[in-house]
């Protein structure tokens, strides 16, 4: 499954986390690009903006 994160607050990364580790492609998005920029090495791709990702995704979700 496709899943798109909206903020990486204590809930949300991880959320992304686990989801990555049970196989799942996961996108975030962060408006402190700097705080998402970890992800990208661990877990994720991070998107530049939201437009692209959320029509590419199956789940999009704000926790």
């Amino acid at each position: 499954m496709d899943v798109l994160f909206i903020g990486l607050g204590q809930m949300g990364s991880s959320m992304a986390d686990n989801l990555a580790a049970a196989g799942h492609q996961v996108t975030v998005w962060n408006r402190d690009r700097a705080k998402a920029e970890p992800f990208a090495a661990r877990v994720a791709k991070v998107a530049a903006d939201l437009a692209t990702p959320a029509r590419a995704v199956t789940v999009m979700t704000m926790p």
